[in-house]
């Protein structure tokens, strides 16, 4: 498949574009059942992309009832292991074909650079549906040892109907954490994607179908969160609602649930990432370079965002002149479907003008401002942010302590490792965190002590699928990605039987 070379190139495809924009239902499209829509804005350059179906709680029980068919009659769960597999294979083939497509879809849709799509999203999409499309033949229960007069089985079944409600940062990618592992453990699901990021979401349930996937199994109801998403969890045929997101939002799930059916939630919400950077450290331009990356890629817009740059003392004027020099080269923000641009615009004018006013906070608050002046953005009505440092905030600080899903860092120095372990936990979330240190026993103690789901040491971002992904405290309480994840969206029997 050839790749467009030029802004031109990608604006020609862009022009192109043929976009859907109903409900998929039972393995096609349909417009909301009340006929409501809300517009699909693209933050590149304010510009109308399409007027999408909105779908309402009755859309959501269309849907709902449609996954219960496609459940009750066996159509997907049913399936022999390996012929499930073969779908999932050949949707991930159908992904690859369509990458260009997809990724000026999502670049227009969310403002993500045509590049990043090309080289980062689309490769782990297919990556992540294929490890679980691999796994579906490996799940294995138990035979327990017992009295000769019994035999006891422990098996696992999937659990029904599932609804998915995704972000609009990494809207394929988020959904696919999702998606690989519901159907390959059998369920059938309803995805409710975020209302800002729809497009693609859509034909990752239009490209299934292609795939061989039965109609029925894979819905999507586009609309907003307090519509459609309130009635996905509220819903009583729902077994399990997965949800990535606001940790405000995901609070609200967990009493959706109580309120309905008690079904199973799966949180994955808020972070405020330290990055801790101790004076051993190996080499401080890489780590310099690496702390850029974990703030500043897909402009900031990451759960895990490392956006807490906690400094030694002695490394401080150094590491934030150095930062400062690093930021300007390495991100060049540009219009998204420029393959030069390394940073877009945020997901929407309303995403923007909340940065904003965090940053201006923040100076308010005592922290100086040294990058993220205005700078020249590609469209004057786009979402533009530059990448922004923060220096000397106060530990109570809102810059410090609430998330901001912008591209936006702070940096703070401190003298002891106990203070930046301190400082570290000092949070209410606890999704990721990193440490830079040449010493082992160094590193293997602060590890220990981090209150974060996940920690990197020397590094940042880095893993694979056998890396459960998710977080400590009000970061949630889930994990994506790695094979035992495919576990939580099955249920455990045991079947007791008496031989005598």
């Amino acid at each position: 498949m050839s790749q467009p070379q030029s802004l031109q190139d990608w604006e020609t495809l862009a022009a192109s574009l043929h976009i859907d924009t109903g409900l998929f239902i039972d393995g096609g499209f349909v417009p909301a059942l009340d006929g409501g829509s809300f517009d699909c804005i693209s933050p590149r350059n304010g510009e109308l992309l399409a007027v999408m179906a909105r779908g309402q709680a009755a859309d959501i029980d269309r849907a709902v009832a449609s996954c219960n068919a496609a459940w009750a009659d066996g159509r997907w769960a049913l399936q022999a292991p390996r012929a499930r597999m073969a779908v999932l294979q050949k949707w991930a083939d159908l992904i690859e074909a369509n990458a260009n497509t997809l990724s000026v879809l999502e670049s227009l849709d969310m403002g993500k650079p045509v590049m990043d799509m090309l080289n980062i999203d689309i490769p782990e999409v297919l990556k992540t549906i294929r490890y679980f499309a691999e796994c579906i033949d490996k799940m294995e229960g138990a035979v327990t040892a017992t009295d000769a007069s019994a035999m006891h089985l422990i098996t696992h079944e999937p659990l029904g109907v599932v609804g998915a409600i995704t972000p609009w940062n990494y809207p394929m990618l988020m959904a696919v954490w999702k998606l690989a592992p519901i159907l390959a453990a059998g369920n059938c699901v309803v995805l409710k994607p975020a209302e800002q990021a729809p497009l693609t979401c859509l034909q990752l349930a239009k490209l299934f179908v292609e795939a061989g996937g039965p109609s029925g199994v894979f819905n999507v109801v586009n609309g907003l969160g307090a519509e459609a998403g309130k009635a996905l969890a509220l819903h009583n045929d729902i077994q399990k609602i997965t949800f990535t997101g606001s940790t405000a939002v995901g609070k609200l799930l967990m009493g959706y649930a109580g309120q309905s059916n008690m079904k199973r939630v799966a949180l994955e919400t808020g972070g405020k990432s330290p990055q801790i950077f101790m004076p051993d450290l190996y080499d401080l331009d890489a780590a310099i370079d690496r702390a850029i990356g974990g703030i500043y890629d897909n402009a900031g817009q990451v759960c895990n965002a490392g956006s807490r740059l906690l400094v030694h003392r002695s490394l401080h004027d150094r590491f934030v002149e150095r930062f400062v020099a690093r930021s300007d080269a390495l991100y060049r923000m540009g219009d998204p479907l420029n393959p030069a641009t390394s940073m877009g615009p945020l997901v929407s004018n309303m995403q923007k003008q909340n940065v904003l006013k965090r940053v201006k906070l923040a100076q308010e608050q005592g922290a100086r401002l040294v990058l993220g002046t205005e700078a020249a953005t590609p469209h004057a009505a786009g979402a533009y942010v530059p990448p922004t440092l923060l220096v000397g905030p106060r530990q109570d600080a809102a810059i410090v302590q609430e998330e901001t899903f912008g591209p936006v860092t702070s940096i703070q120095a401190f003298d002891t490792e106990a203070e930046a372990l301190e400082m570290a936990n000092d949070s209410v979330y606890g999704l990721a965190a990193s440490v830079w240190t040449a010493d082992l026993k160094t590193a293997h103690r602060m590890v220990g002590a981090l209150q974060a789901g996940v920690v990197w040491v020397n590094c940042f971002g880095d893993g694979d699928m056998t890396q459960p992904f998710g977080g400590y405290k009000q970061s949630g309480n889930s994990r994506d990605k790695y094979k035992d994840s495919l576990l939580s969206y099955m249920q455990t029997k045991s079947a007791w039987f008496n031989l005598a």
